[in-house]
């Protein structure tokens, strides 16, 4: 049976009334076929180099209550059947998880999943020009996306530009960047697998782009950008009978990830009418 994993191991503060802006793509797209001279190298160096510095990793610290597994380990009838004493496991214990996130905004706005940062007691974001740190707080979060925003006091950050993922067609080119199991930023290619998929069973709000560039525990909340490095999707999760990527990765398309993050950012929450 196929079960969906999600690939991260995993006192807010609102802003009211701020005015918004991303960087967006023009929409008007050229696609060209790869390059036939022998002499030449196909390269997404330059696109790709830029998109890389808007990709942050995201480590957060939660307390974990274990009180349920304590109360197993002092039941006499638990201790009887085994016949020797296990080491207890405290009662309540800190766990720290790695994901990723996307800066939107130059003064410190970036975009993950809602899975990454849930019911963490610290939030710290290091960036990927120099691994400087920084401590985030948690802007809005929204589970039935998956997405959230954090923010960190920071000035002249790499936004991301956003893409129209509305353009985005099967076999498209495009690139993952995130802090796979915790060995640094890493980039995967692949291409587009599907699109507006649904009925996955892993959001209440579903339009998934599927791709089969490599998506690992970790990636979650990183970027899935296009061949210019403009970004069409966050990462969130895979389909996998093992928790390893079997090519079956799923992005929250850009075009949701702009709406539910500007709400966010200015309301701190999202509100529907059901």
């Amino acid at each position: 049976m196929k079960k969906i994993v999600l690939i991260s191991l995993v006192a807010a503060s609102f802003l009211v009334g701020a005015d918004i802006k991303f960087n967006e793509a023009n929409s008007n797209i050229t696609r060209v076929s790869p390059l036939s001279d022998k002499n030449s190298v196909l390269s997404y160096y330059d696109s790709i180099a830029q998109a890389k510095l808007s990709v942050v990793n995201i480590s957060t610290t939660k307390t974990v209550n274990n009180a349920g597994i304590e109360q197993m380990f002092n039941d006499p009838f638990f201790n009887e059947f085994f016949g020797f004493n296990f080491a207890k496991p405290k009662e309540k214990e800190k766990t720290t998880s790695l994901g990723s996130g996307v800066i939107i905004s130059n003064d410190g706005y970036i975009v993950t999943n809602n899975h990454v940062i849930e019911d963490s007691d610290q939030i710290v974001v290091t960036l990927a020009n120099g691994g400087k740190e920084f401590k985030a707080k948690l802007i809005g979060s929204d589970p039935k996306t998956d997405l959230a925003v954090v923010k960190i006091e920071a000035n002249g950050l790499n936004a991301i530009t956003f893409a129209d993922s509305s353009k985005l067609l099967d076999a498209d080119v495009v690139f993952a960047i995130g802090n796979p199991f915790g060995v640094g930023e890493s980039i995967t290619q692949g291409i587009i697998s599907g699109l507006n998929k649904d009925n996955i069973g892993l959001n209440q709000y579903e339009n998934f782009i599927q791709t089969d560039a490599s998506i690992n525990p970790g990636n979650s909340g990183g970027a899935l950008v296009d061949s210019r490095g403009y970004l069409v999707g966050i990462n969130s999760a895979i389909l996998s009978k093992s928790g390893g990527n079997n090519g079956i990765g799923f992005a929250i398309p850009s075009n949701m990830v702009k709406d539910i993050a500007k709400k966010l950012i200015t309301d701190g929450k999202i509100e529907r009418g059901f």
